[in-house]
Order: C-alpha cells, then structure tokens, then sequence
C-alpha cells in the first residue's frame, strides 16, 4: 500500500517517523502480523523493530496479543489520531503552565506592557492628512460607515475615492446615515463598490485591510477622531461594521 505525500506529512506532523509509518501502513494492509513479517514487508531493519513497535503502541497507532507469538495490529486511523490529538492538546496544556510559571513572573516584574498606537487627531488637517495616508496604503479593502456629520470628510476624500487615487486591487464599501438621496453623489466615484443607507450611526469609522482604523465619535458633529492599528480595536470595528452593514439597504 501507497500514501500520497500530504499523507504521510501530516502522519510525522502528529509524531510518527519514517519507520513507524512505513510499518503502520504495512499492518493496514496486512492485519495481525509478527514483528518479522512487518520488518520484512515495511523494510524496517529487524533491529530496530521492537523499538519502532512499542513506540507505535505508546502514542496509540497499535495493539499487540496478548500471548505469543505476539502479533500486532492497527488501531483504526480515525480513533488513532483522535487519541494523538489528546495527547498533544495535554502536552501543549504542560508547556503552557511551564513557560506561563517561569516566564510570566519575569514580564511582570519588568512592568512590560503593552503600547498600541493610537492617536487623537486634533483639526481638520490633521484628520485629512491621516486619512489620505490610510487610504493610500491599502492593498485589499477599504470599509466606511460615514455618519451625516461624516459628509464633509467624505467629500473631501474625493480625490482619492473619485479619481483613481486608490491601489486597483481595493474594494470599497460604504455605509452611510440618513436620506439616500443625500449620498449618491458618493455613487459617481469609481472607486466605490457598494453603498448602503441606514437610519442613523452613532458615530463612523473607516477601517484599511483589517490593519488600522479611524474611528469618528459624536452625534451631531465628531467630538473625537481616534487613529489606532491596535488589532482588538480595529478587530472590533469591523465586526461592528459588518454587523450594521448586514442591517443596512442596498442604495
């Protein structure tokens, strides 16, 4: 019996090497068999058989009888890498609490601690030009739910949503608040893919590949304009986007 390469990969990614592989898929093929017939069949030198055998029947690929000769036999595969996959999942539990128990106090005690960027941006120009750096580093997607105190922003944003300016790998989605008419001005951009309208938005945002985003707070006007490539904040973003936007009309 053959194995396919990607096979016999994910056999020694679970812990088995090349000689208990070649003598487990001897004894798929052959059932109850010695330790010589399997040494014979698979080419595992006789000498290095019982090492290889209990090694199997260690990490649960194999049974043996009980009297001998000893014969030996396979566990069926489903129930041999469930058992693998125990194992590893209680080894990994054991190299957490080792490096948890001898690392974690030494972070502790130097007070490492996390520092995501974030910035407030203060002023039209700065918002402007931070956008404008967002949008033109994108490579995949760009996501914006613009509140209506948002128009203005989006319309300045023009020259790189209406004109070109993006990356044509970009797809654009844009999720607006108030009246449909208001926004299809927006629909004239090329760079835009699909527009939705809603009710209304606390607050807006426009999120790039997942990776950064720039979150606008406020009701009637932005009261806080917050940068941040922290992977929770944008991370939530954009759940949060695709939750409203799932609710949104297609305009």
């Amino acid at each position: 019996m053959s194995i396919n390469e990607n096979t016999r990969n994910a056999l020694r990614e679970m812990g088995l090497n090349a000689y208990e592989i070649d003598a487990y898929i001897v004894l798929l093929e052959g059932g109850q068999m010695t330790a010589m017939e399997i040494s014979q069949e698979a080419k595992v030198p006789y000498s290095k058989m019982y090492e290889v055998l209990n090694s199997l029947k260690e990490k649960g690929w194999i049974k043996s009888s009980e009297s001998r000769p000893f014969k030996y036999y396979p566990v069926p595969p489903l129930e041999a890498t469930r058992f693998t996959k125990l194992r590893l999942e209680d080894k990994y539990l054991n190299w957490e609490n080792t490096v948890a128990e001898a690392l974690q106090p030494l972070y502790e005690k130097r007070e490492l601690v996390e520092r995501p960027d974030m910035l407030i941006l203060r002023g039209q120009q700065a918002v402007l030009t931070k956008l404008e750096e967002v949008l033109k580093k994108a490579t995949m997607e760009i996501v914006i739910a613009a509140p209506e105190f948002a128009k203005p922003v989006i319309a300045m944003a023009e020259p790189l949503l209406g004109s070109g300016g993006l990356k044509k790998t970009v797809k654009v989605k844009l999720m607006a608040a108030g009246k449909k008419e208001d926004w299809l001005f927006i629909k004239k951009y090329p760079g835009l893919n699909e527009l939705r309208i809603r009710d209304h938005m606390f607050g807006g945002g426009i999120i790039a590949d997942g990776k950064e985003a720039m979150l606008l707070l406020g009701e009637d006007k932005p009261s806080l304009v917050i940068w941040s490539n922290h992977v929770g904040l944008v991370g939530f973003a954009r759940e949060y986007f695709q939750f409203l936007w799932d609710s949104s009309a297609t305009a």
